[in-house]
């Protein structure tokens, strides 16, 4: 008799609450095998195949392509052959899969224990016809433990009674004597409302992050979600008004909206979620938490675009421009290791790093990225060039890894290939500065006391004013002025 077994979308490492349906690999009566991708999801962070740790066939889908689900909402359900006989030979013995993503794995028994559902009903399954009811009520004996659900979403022993195992029923839970009660969960978020005490019922950790981060009291804020969950919409909206906040009392309700509180109702309604909205969040968290500056000057760069000709026409692998400042960057941190930090909060304490790992601003049809080149120090122009090219092309095809979009101590952000010549750039939080190159383009200079047209770009650098004062930014800045106008300034410490 086949046992079925729910797959709850993993922790995909790096901190991630979240992820979006982008395409099903997988159809309801399929055959799957131990650790075969059913899903491609999108992160914050990135594409990934989602690998499902059980074989046999696949009874339901949870969630259409576009939903976003929040880690540990269930993705499918599989029927696995022989739950408690002989071993199977697709893993269903409860030994484990193979290689596994980050933060779930399948070494624990399959046998599958009875647990209190969360207070929100799941999403509605993407069923066939012939699956259409709950996969565990399809056939006797086919549910948690001695009991099988029944069509109401509840626990029912092999008499037909309801059980009393905290299970949901219809929005709550059934006892022996069929009464109806609220589920366990939901009758603390009730009480903790009523009292200002307890947990609030809010659909992911995201969310209460959120609200968090912004002041929004929970308690004091409705949910449009079922059952009065907060969703994600509710928190934003609460931001935008400037309600429910935990130091204000509730804003009194006007008898009737003026223009200026009325919703807008016309515009385009575009989602800030995946790359667009993790952008959002890291930002704004930088904005409140670095008191930045900017400091800038122009610089000619002929010389060093001479250099890179001259190294291009030796032979070899082609050095990019991009390279080159890369090298720079990291001579000039070595001089100011004060920029190569982070601020820890709770100590109170600057945290200097002993390794450069030099993020890149990179544009792709996803939105903006910054993929990280570890150990940017220890390598050479050649070695640099290969590097970003890998990482450009992985970002562009969304298949970069957490690892290598997280971990950088210092962002370089060329954004002269988009045709402009300044910008103040933000910091890409938590680390300590960030330097800003513009287009380098034929400008009148004055060289060697004559007029001349030289090759002008203008630098940036914006630093956390926590880490260093301006005279350091601005011997950082200055060197790398240096080493764009006369290459050979490098070789002092080289």
């Amino acid at each position: 008799m086949a046992q079925v077994l729910e797959f709850k979308l993993p922790d995909l490492g790096e901190g991630l609450t979240e992820a979006e349906i982008v395409r099903w690999l997988v159809e309801v009566g399929d055959v799957v095998a131990v650790d075969q991708p059913v899903v491609e999801v999108e992160t914050a962070k990135a594409m990934v195949e989602v690998p499902c740790p059980y074989g046999g066939v696949v009874t339901a889908r949870f969630g259409e392509e576009g939903t976003e689900l929040p880690v540990g909402a269930p993705l499918l359900t599989v029927a696995v052959g022989e739950p408690s006989g002989s071993p199977a030979e697709d893993g269903a013995d409860g030994s484990g899969s193979g290689n596994v993503l980050v933060g779930y794995g399948t070494g624990a028994p399959l046998a599958r224990r009875r647990r209190v559902r969360p207070p929100t009903a799941p999403a509605a399954p993407i069923a066939s016809p012939a699956s259409a009811t709950s996969p565990a009520s399809a056939a006797p004996g086919a549910g948690r433990g001695a009991g099988a659900v029944d069509g109401t979403g509840g626990v029912r022993g092999a008499d037909g009674t309801a059980r009393a195992d905290g299970v949901r029923a219809g929005g709550g839970t059934r006892g022996a004597d069929g009464v109806a009660v609220a589920s366990g969960a939901r009758a603390t978020a009730v009480a903790g409302r009523a009292s200002e005490e307890g947990p609030v019922p809010v659909i992911s950790p995201l969310v209460r992050r959120l609200a968090r981060d912004n002041g929004v009291d929970l308690r004091r804020l409705p949910g449009s979600g079922p059952e009065g969950l907060i969703l994600r919409a509710d928190v934003e909206n609460a931001i935008e008004r400037g309600a429910t906040r935990t130091d204000t009392a509730p804003a009194p309700v006007p008898s009737s909206p003026s223009p200026s509180s009325a919703p807008v109702t016309d515009g385009t309604r575009v989602p800030l979620k995946g790359v667009r909205g993790a952008v959002a969040d890291k930002l704004s968290r930088s904005r409140r938490e670095i008191p930045d500056a900017t400091c800038w000057v122009d610089a000619d760069a002929t010389e060093l675009m001479r250099a890179r000709a001259a190294m291009n026409a030796a032979g070899g692998p082609k050095v990019s421009l991009l390279a080159l400042l890369a090298r720079i960057c990291t001579a000039a941190l070595a001089r100011h290791p004060e920029l190569n930090s982070r601020v820890d909060l709770e100590a109170r304490e600057i945290v200097r790093l002993d390794h450069v790992h030099l993020g890149f601003a990179a544009q792709t049809e996803r939105g903006l990225v910054v993929p990280v080149v570890r150990d940017a120090h220890a390598r050479d122009a050649e070695s640099l060039t290969a590097e970003f090219a890998r990482l450009t092309e992985a970002a562009r095809a969304g298949t970069l890894t957490p690892g290598e979009l997280t971990g950088g101590t210092f962002t370089l952000n060329n954004y002269g290939v988009f045709g402009v010549d300044g910008s103040t750039p933000i910091i890409n939080h938590p680390e300590a500065a960030m330097l800003g190159v513009g287009r380098i383009v034929p400008r009148p200079w004055v060289h060697e006391g004559e007029l001349a047209v030289r090759q002008v770009v203008q630098l940036s650098l914006t630093f956390d004013h926590r880490v260093c004062d301006g005279g350091t930014a601005g011997g950082f800045l200055r060197y790398v002025a240096d080493c764009v106008e006369q290459p050979a300034v490098l070789l002092r410490t080289l």
